[in-house]
């Protein structure tokens, strides 16, 4: 390891920001890249580095490549080494080298050490909420991407860019993303959904729009860990957070809505 890496390295674990030695150490990544079998040459953009560095540029308000550089040259300078060119080429090629199977690894690893810190005492009635919901994003436009994530068929050829649907379960407790699915865009959030209620556990209750409210779904016998499924319209009717808690309330504890909608 070169001094340059390590002086990075020790700048990305304590000052930018980000508690990567708690959620994301270069231990974890490390077993994983051991685990996946990835090869990598020893350069100043190594999966590590290059792995910390985008995980910073996306939570920065200036989320430019240039902006990235700039940081990683900034804190070189400070230790009185060589630095790298302002040209952000090498770091958008390490970027674009980080395996997909990495990621996913790791994004696992980060939910579930975050699941197993929740305390009891942020339970609600002793559950664990987890949310569903979807959405879609935009990317490159690229062979490759029109092939696996078609551009919507209302749009000219070389006129649009490639879309994808996804699902994400996340914990109402942390605020972090437990499951992930991908998928086209004309897939429906139902359909999402199905590839994700394996992420649920035992006693978890699942929130989620009316998108995802299907009667089939909640008695499918792979669905015994989800116990209960609050499916509530906000759109049309409003609803206040003291009432909502105790619409939710009585669905897990077995009371009349009528009852609920008094108190």
């Amino acid at each position: 390891m070169t001094l340059r890496v390590q002086i990075l390295k020790d700048k990305f674990s304590r000052s930018l920001g980000l508690p990567f030695k708690e959620v994301l150490p270069e231990s974890v990544i490390r077993l994983a890249i051991s685990e996946l079998k990835i090869k990598y040459k020893k350069r100043l953009f190594d999966p590590f580095i290059t792995l910390w560095a985008f995980l910073s540029q996306v939570l920065d308000t200036d989320k430019t490549c240039h902006n990235t550089v700039s940081k990683i040259i900034a804190h070189l300078a400070e230790s009185e080494v060589e630095v790298p060119s302002t040209d952000t080429s090498a770091y958008c090629q390490a970027r674009a080298r980080l395996p997909e199977k990495l990621l996913e690894k790791l994004f696992n690893f980060s939910a579930q050490s975050l699941e197993q810190k929740v305390a009891t005492e942020y339970l609600w009635c002793g559950r664990n909420v987890k949310v569903i919901d979807g959405s879609t994003v935009s990317m490159p436009d690229t062979i490759e991407n029109q092939k696996e994530y078609p551009q919507p068929s209302s749009q000219k050829p070389g006129c649009g860019f490639p879309i994808a649907k996804i699902g994400v379960v996340f914990s109402l407790i942390t605020g972090a993303a437990v499951a992930l699915r991908i998928d086209v865009m004309n897939t429906h959030d139902i359909k999402l959904a199905r590839k994700l209620y394996s992420f649920l556990k035992p006693n978890d209750v699942l929130l989620g729009d009316r998108a995802f409210c299907a009667y089939a779904d909640m008695l499918l016998p792979n669905l015994v860990v989800m116990q209960y499924f609050v499916s509530i319209n906000l759109a049309q009717q409003p609803c206040e957070k003291g009432k909502l808690l105790a619409i939710a309330t009585s669905l897990l504890l077995g009371i009349s809505l009528k009852d609920a909608h008094k108190d």
